[in-house]
């Protein structure tokens, strides 16, 4: 995902704010790594550059 795109996204659940903790990226991408949830305690998964925003209990249905 773009790092630019963090600035608009919100928890789904609670409209929190995200904050991002990157596994690989690069200047501009987040290759893999986590979307947090300061206000709930959720983690949204990034992978292949795309941030799952499902909440946890849907993830498993829709993967």
């Amino acid at each position: 995902m773009k790092k630019e795109t963090l600035s608009i996204l919100v928890c789904p659940g609670c409209r929190g704010k995200l904050t991002a903790k990157p596994e690989i990226e690069t200047e501009d991408e987040i290759i893999s790594g986590n979307l947090y949830c300061e206000k709930c305690g959720i983690y949204y998964p990034i992978e292949n550059k795309i941030a799952n925003m499902l909440p946890p209990e849907l993830r498993e249905t829709f993967s």
